[in-house]
């Protein structure tokens, strides 16, 4: 049987694979909330192909909104591929630290409550 450590270094290989696996096999006609937006907006209907040139129409005046540091898992149309492996590798390990420290912070809790 392996230690915590080495199940954990196990675990965040296999997540890293299978996200750098995703940026290549990812649809690039978009599901989901964004293909709703489409579809509400009236660029797309419910079960079509969503047009190229589709942009969302968002009215941020009075709300809160900002700008995503990797937009749509990339760094970017300038960086091609290599963006969506960076910014996938990036969220990975950010998922991962902020996993590790709400189990820390649990474990540290309960250990003074005891």
């Amino acid at each position: 049987m392996m230690d915590n450590k080495t199940f954990i270094a196990a675990g965040l290989i296999i997540a890293l694979i299978i996200g750098l696996i995703a940026v290549f096999a990812a649809s690039s006609d978009p599901d989901g909330l964004e293909s709703t937006a489409f579809v509400v907006q009236g660029l797309k209907t419910l079960t079509g192909q969503t047009p190229p040139d589709a942009e969302l129409q968002e009215n941020h005046e009075g709300t809160f909104s900002y700008e995503s540091l990797m937009p749509d898992y990339s760094l970017g149309e300038d960086w091609g591929p290599l963006g969506g492996i960076i910014a996938i590798v990036v969220g990975t390990i950010l998922a991962f630290l902020v996993v590790i420290g709400l189990v820390y912070t649990v474990k540290m809790a309960t250990k003074t409550n005891q």
